[in-house]
């Protein structure tokens, strides 16, 4: 005799009765055997009458998308119900980039959440509440063989997503005024009150929980694990890995988190905060090198260079050992390191393209030409290139172009110094790096563009004094 074929209501019902089962165990489970409450749970576990009561206290909940007591716990307003599937696309990162199975979140009496956990149970990827809001026959009459009682059921469980009552705002809520024009085709009016819309903001909850697991994962994976593992062991990895800087972590609801909302509760009132952060001002007030005999001196004292050198110290340190006297070098060598140390060795180059701009552009032309200034020839025409428009001696100087080629390779002794305190380096380290350097893009482009630039300024000195002889 064959089987007889289990039908769609007859799983979800047996889906259901699960689910009630093992609430129901975790209750007595905290009950003495001979408890008279026992029995009670054992009626209220009924499915029909369970089913019932669901129906009644589903009414304290609302499926949201957006929720206001994220904004302020006391806030009484309303939540909203908005998912991706609703909302405009945009040009920017939103909850409209939410995929359609993206977890939704619910709000209301804490005490009434079993209901909400109950229309999330699964049915071959999809949720008893879908498949009541699809008007599945098979998951209707899984709640109840009376059709009727069925479809009341049925209603009472979608109203979820429902708002309970007009849409309103609370005292504690917040709210901003946004200037917006009537006519499209004009410019707002700020000194005009029509102009303005008061918005009240919530909490995108669903959004805010993709980031949240998505930061997770990253974070605290098994593959990002065993990607940050590769990395600090020096060997390759098939992907990389993602950080997230100074990044932050809000808690929202103090010791009770699933009051502010289901999601919330999820992740124990967990929210994260990405840096919004402004740039790291820097003073505009930029010094001739004055008094100092180079002017590497002041760029080993930039913050980003002086944690560039921290991070290629400590790369070489881990991967590269000083043979004994007499033994051959059989430091690790492969391409995983090379391309990790030359990617620390260009940024540092970018940042002497910087360092050198910098001055090159706000310094006055001919600031070299001081008394005060030390730095050798070389240095110089490197950072007061624009001084050769009118000084002939210096001008020959600098035409001669030897001095990109010498401060390649001060810049590589400034380099050993910083290293050679733990690091084993000489003349081999030396010329490779006065070689990358002169070899550098920027660094050439930097220095292409000069002559031209002079040949121009020599232009325009020798059309003036063509008019003053006139």
């Amino acid at each position: 005799m064959s089987d007889v074929p289990i039908t769609k209501q007859q799983r979800l019902r047996t889906l259901i009765a699960d689910f009630l089962h093992q609430r129901l165990s975790d209750k007595l489970d905290k009950l003495a055997d001979d408890e008279a409450k026992r029995d009670d749970l054992k009626a209220q576990y009924q499915p029909a009458a369970w089913l019932l009561d669901a129906a009644r206290r589903v009414g304290q909940l609302q499926m949201v998308t957006h929720t206001l007591k994220a904004i302020h716990p006391d806030a009484k307003g309303s939540s909203l119900f908005a998912p991706a599937s609703s909302l405009s696309n945009r040009d920017v990162v939103g909850s409209h980039c939410l995929h359609s199975s993206s977890a939704s979140d619910v709000v209301g009496n804490a005490a009434a959440l079993d209901v909400y956990k109950l229309l999330k149970l699964e049915h071959d990827g999809q949720t008893l509440l879908s498949l009541l809001q699809a008007g599945d026959a098979d998951a209707l009459s899984a709640l109840s063989d009376d059709a009727e009682q069925a479809q009341t059921l049925c209603d009472a469980f979608v109203s979820i997503t429902e708002p309970n009552g007009d849409p309103g705002s609370h005292t504690r809520a917040k709210q901003v005024y946004w200037l917006v024009s009537p006519n499209a085709d004009d410019l707002p009016n700020p000194c005009d009150d029509s102009h303005y819309h008061l918005l009240s903001p919530l909490y995108a909850s669903a959004f805010s929980h993709h980031i949240y697991q998505t930061i997770q994962q990253h974070r605290f994976g098994e593959d990002a694990k065993a990607a940050r593992q590769a990395k600090r062991d020096g060997v390759g990895y098939p992907h990389g890995y993602s950080d997230y800087p100074h990044l932050a972590e809000e808690k929202k609801g103090g010791t009770k988190p699933q009051n502010i909302s289901q999601l919330n509760s999820e992740r124990k009132g967990s929210n994260y905060l990405l840096a919004s952060l402004p740039p790291v001002w820097e003073s505009s007030e930029l010094t001739p090198l004055y008094h100092t005999d180079s002017a590497f001196n002041r760029f080993g004292r930039r913050r980003e260079v002086q944690r560039l050198l921290r991070e290629l110290r400590t790369w070489l340190q881990k991967h590269y050992k000083a043979p004994k006297e007499g033994e051959e070098d059989n430091s690790p060598n492969n391409i995983y390191i090379r391309d990790h140390r030359k990617k620390l060795q260009d940024q540092i180059f970018d940042e002497l393209v910087l360092y050198s701009a910098e001055i090159i552009n706000k310094l006055p032309t001919g600031w070299t030409a001081h008394s005060d200034c030390k730095l050798p020839i070389e240095e110089q025409c490197w950072l007061d290139p624009w001084r050769a428009a009118g000084d002939e001696d210096f001008n020959k100087t600098w035409q001669w172009q030897d001095w990109p080629l010498q401060v390649a390779e001060r810049f590589a002794r400034w380099l050993n110094s910083q290293l050679d305190k733990t690091l084993p380096v000489n003349d081999a380290e030396f010329r490779y790096w006065a070689r990358e350097l002169a070899g550098d893009r920027e660094w050439q482009i930097l220095h292409d563009e000069q002559p031209r630039t002079l040949t121009a300024l020599d232009q325009v000195q020798g059309q003036k004094g063509g008019k003053d002889a006139d």
